[in-house]
């Protein structure tokens, strides 16, 4: 039985965000209404050839479009905002969000040409909406980024909270406090199920302050002798304002390089989240127009991107603005796991350049947006749930952030560690997880969505690794028989004149296999590429121990 269909049910989807860092979906549906929250993107490893993007695979929403009533988008950080072009495409459903993460999704819709068809409606956390049977109200949370929500459902099951993601951080840089007041309101009022973010379950203490930041960096512009090259995510707007108080402080002019961070400063100046002083900002091309101990630079790239601005700066392929020795370049910002690799290749190379590098946690030039172990227990204590579901994290943060919750009062047996696709059903206060609805990722390469699955990787893989070698046939349409000898070429294979005897003996195999399907009166074209490829790639295998993709073409004549 379809227990969402039944009308005394409450369930929670684990969409995406689950095992994983960056991607996040999650749904709530009671009786006929779905509501979305958040759909994020993240990025390719190098096992995934030529993919750009990874955003949910959205096939179960899809099927049950008529009952979506709105997505919510709790902030406006990439893995929870990148995938809503994508998510709108097949489901356009009212944008619920804050006025500055509604002015970074429409960056993203003009960009898809989506903005004029798409209903945003903008929110803060003193807004009430009822949607369906759901009664929807919000809090205030502190975060890496401004105008950050948690979400309250209130239903006839009892209230589920979703915490977005949060740190409480009692001097925040941006003076934007977490609501405490509201979140103790909310936990004496009845929470049955709490969703909370796992990121830092790992990390003991409480997340340090972001005052701390701004101080470290106004400290090493002050000792900097040339150029500060400073690159953190163009969404943290709280450090980008603490790059523009140090560079004033210090009588430096500002420029912006990076497409993301052009477009992120913009949106806060515009909607006042931002204050620059006037004729700080310039132009990229005038930086060699000033002495460099009157320049900073802001750029992208923490988090080693091959393409973003600090990359290609760090290899001299940035036109028209080089790094000297002697310049100071600062990561304002950890590394995501799995980027560690990319960043410390930048590191190396601006080493390499005769670069001042700062770089690593030690250096007080960041403090992470997402709360420490002592944070975690104090928004399970706020909200004394019944249920827990620990969410936006990899398995271990996930575990971990389960044995937090029962240390502070979550029964055990009352939290549900969930994978991508699981759900959550709650009848008559009673939660259970018991079903599974499709749920996984949707891959984007270039203009196409979904278009590229696990066939077409294992191509590019195979490609990759062993290259491809391809024979053209020129074969007599009347009479199947060969006109000429055959034709081998060799792309990412071996090398062609220090391979000579391995290749003239490929064609011989090829001309013996054709002879012999002749014989036994086999002439279809497909029967005889197959017979090519198991014969050819046996042979290639037992002589060099590789398999490369081989491709026969035959040529009618």
């Amino acid at each position: 039985m379809d227990l969402a269909s039944n009308k005394k049910i409450l369930s929670i989807f684990a969409l995406g965000g689950l095992f994983e860092i960056g991607k996040n979906m999650y749904a709530i549906q009671y009786e006929n209404d779905i509501v979305v929250i958040d759909c994020g993107n993240k990025f390719p490893d190098e096992s995934l050839l030529g993919i750009d993007l990874i955003v949910p695979d959205v096939s179960y929403l899809v099927e049950n479009k008529d009952k979506i009533r709105a997505l919510i988008v709790t902030h406006g950080h990439e893995d929870h905002i990148g995938g809503v072009p994508y998510f709108l495409k097949k489901l356009n459903v009212p944008v619920y969000a804050t006025r500055f993460t509604l002015g970074l999704i429409e960056l993203k819709l003009t960009e898809h040409k989506l903005l004029r068809e798409t209903e945003l409606v903008e929110i803060n956390s003193s807004s009430k909406l009822l949607l369906g049977n759901m009664d929807v109200s919000f809090f205030k949370v502190n975060h890496s980024i401004p105008d950050c929500l948690g979400i309250v459902f209130n239903t006839p099951e009892g209230n589920i909270v979703h915490t977005g993601d949060f740190k409480f951080d009692l001097t925040p840089a941006n003076d934007e406090h977490s609501d405490i007041h509201r979140m103790a309101e909310i936990g004496n009022q009845g929470v049955l199920l709490l969703l909370s973010e796992s990121t830092n379950a790992e990390r003991p203490g409480a997340t340090p302050s972001e005052q701390m930041v701004g101080d470290h960096v106004e400290e090493a512009f002050r000792k900097a002798t040339r150029k500060v090259i400073l690159s953190t995510f163009a969404s943290n707007i709280n450090r980008v304002q603490q790059v523009v108080d140090a560079a004033h402080k210090t009588n430096r002019k500002l420029a912006l390089l990076g497409r993301s961070m052009v477009n992120v400063v913009d949106v806060a100046m515009e909607r006042g989240y931002l204050h620059v002083p006037d004729n700080m900002l310039i132009d990229q091309k005038q930086i060699n127009d000033l002495p460099p101990e009157q320049v900073a630079i802001l750029c992208t790239g923490s988090q080693g991107e091959p393409m973003a601005a600090l990359s290609r700066l760090s290899t001299g392929n940035f036109r028209g603005v080089e790094i000297l020795p002697e310049d100071t370049v600062i990561f304002a910002a950890g590394p995501i796991p799995g980027n560690e690799r990319n960043v410390t290749r930048i590191v190396d190379n601006l080493f390499l350049l005769g670069a001042k590098v700062i770089y690593g946690s030690g250096k007080g030039m960041h403090v992470s947006g997402h709360g420490y172990q002592e944070d975690l227990k104090l928004m399970l204590t706020l909200m004394k749930p019944k249920y827990f579901i620990p969410i936006h994290g990899e398995y271990r943060m996930l575990h971990l952030h389960k044995q937090l919750a029962e240390s502070v009062g979550v029964e055990e047996g009352n939290t549900f560690v969930l994978n991508n696709g699981d759900v959550v059903d709650i009848e008559e206060k009673v939660a259970r997880q018991t079903r599974k609805v499709h749920a996984g990722n949707t891959y984007v390469d270039g203009i196409g969505v979904g278009e590229v699955g696990e066939i077409v990787l294992r191509d590019r893989k195979q490609l990759s690794e062993d290259g491809m070698l391809v024979t053209i046939l020129t074969m007599s349409k009347n009479d199947k028989k060969m006109i000429s000898q055959p034709d081998t070429i060799s792309r990412g294979f071996v090398y062609v004149r220090n391979s000579e005897e391995l290749l003239r003996e490929i064609d011989r195999l090829i001309l013996k296999t054709v002879n012999d399907l002749q014989k036994a009166n086999k002439n279809q074209w497909n029967e005889i590429k197959q017979n090519i490829k198991r014969s050819v790639g046996q042979y290639i295998f037992a002589e060099t121990k590789k398999k490369p993709m081989i491709l026969p073409i035959i040529i009618e004549v």
